[in-house]
């Protein structure tokens, strides 16, 4: 690379060494940790100092410590706790989405004064932060430059897979990297993983932005610290911008409601276009009742029928309920009560074949003209 490792501050960047040797000690300890895989101790986490697959970072945190700078991993936030932060420290957040409310405000009283660097905030962190902002997606397709008044990453480039924008007083790499007072937010993560970090200016950028102090506190979050209070509920995960568009669409949804659903006026009646015979409607519904095989109802219809006229014929009210009925059908054609009960009764046996139906049908027909000549 061309540009040269410095650094405003003291730390690494007080110590003259070029980028070349920088990147060439870089390139080897990438390569130990190829080829030594197995000795992350079963650190697997993404950006895990401790880590050697393709997205730790374990390469960039031994030239860290190669170049003399103090390096103290901490796992939970007790562990932090009992760290020793002061102004001439800084202090790397990563599994930065394993944070929590309480998590974060243990990180701010503890790092107050310290310079803080965050990788890959989402944004339910950015809003814990306060930083009144949100992530944006982020071109990745071509190198990035820095292209920011920031002295410590001018004419540099970072080349990585994927990323997003984050927010800051001071903006570079499109966003990648948001720099407010003492707060570094990094949305392009990959440019430190073990991956990544050779290619363009990632390493250049990995170690000036980690290595300003002389002193460096990493801290791995863990969703281990977080208490009852720390629940997270959907809207926390939706970014800012989103909202204003879905108040929009529910408004929308609302008027289309209303528009369609307005009312028409009392409907209007028409007459039938075609008279249907009574006696056509009866055959229809007899064809349904046959389709269907349900015998039990067209034996019903025909016994109410039955009864109906009966009660017309006797002069008995609509009211007069089916023993009374029975008991006059009985006085006026001489028949057992018991008879014309199972023949015009609704509790009467069911036919169990289409002969049975048609049987029943003749018997309440001659019922019908034995009333009627009585």
């Amino acid at each position: 690379m061309s540009s040269t490792v410095a650094a405003a501050r003291p730390g690494l960047g007080r110590r003259h060494r070029s980028t070349l040797v920088v990147v060439a000690a870089l390139a080897a300890a990438v390569a130990v940790v190829l080829v030594l895989g197995t000795g992350d101790d079963g650190r697997t986490a993404r950006l895990d100092p401790d880590s050697s697959g393709g997205e730790g970072a374990q390469a960039v945190a031994g030239v860290l410590d190669d170049e003399g700078v103090d390096l103290e991993v901490v796992r939970s936030a007790d562990a932090f706790d009992e760290a020793g932060v002061d102004a001439g420290t800084t202090v790397v957040v990563t599994s930065a989405d394993q944070l929590g409310e309480s998590t974060v405000d243990r990180l701010v009283d503890h790092a107050r004064g310290a310079r803080v660097v965050v990788l890959e905030p989402g944004p339910e962190l950015l809003a814990l932060l306060g930083t009144g902002g949100s992530v944006t997606p982020l071109d990745t397709e071509d190198v990035v430059p820095a292209d920011c008044y920031d002295p410590l990453y001018a004419g540099l480039e970072i080349e990585v897979d994927r990323g997003v924008g984050v927010p800051g007083a001071t903006s570079c790499f499109d966003g990648a990297l948001g720099v407010t007072d003492d707060l570094v937010l990094l949305g392009a993560g990959d440019l430190v993983t073990n991956d990544q970090v050779t290619r363009a200016d990632n390493a250049a950028v990995a170690l000036r932005m980690l290595g300003q102090d002389d002193r460096l506190v990493w801290y791995v979050a863990s969703y281990d610290d977080l208490t009852g209070d720390d629940g997270v509920d959907v809207w926390s995960l939706v970014p800012d911008w989103i909202r204003p568009g879905l108040a929009v669409v529910v408004l929308a949804v609302v008027g289309l409601i209303f528009w369609r659903g307005r009312r028409l006026g009392p409907l209007a009646i028409e007459p039938m276009p075609v008279a249907v015979k009574a006696i056509e409607t009866t055959r229809s519904r007899g064809r349904l009742y046959r389709r269907a095989g349900d015998r039990a109802h067209a034996a019903g219809a025909l016994r109410a029928a039955t009864r109906s006229r009966a009660r017309d014929r006797l002069g008995l009210g609509a009211g007069t309920d089916e023993a009374a009925l029975v008991r006059d059908l009985a006085r006026h054609v001489g028949r057992h009560e018991a008879d014309l009960a199972a023949l015009v009764g609704s509790g009467g046996p069911v036919p169990g074949t289409d002969r049975d139906l048609i049987a029943l049908a003749h018997a309440l027909t001659a019922l019908e003209e034995e009333v009627r000549r009585s």
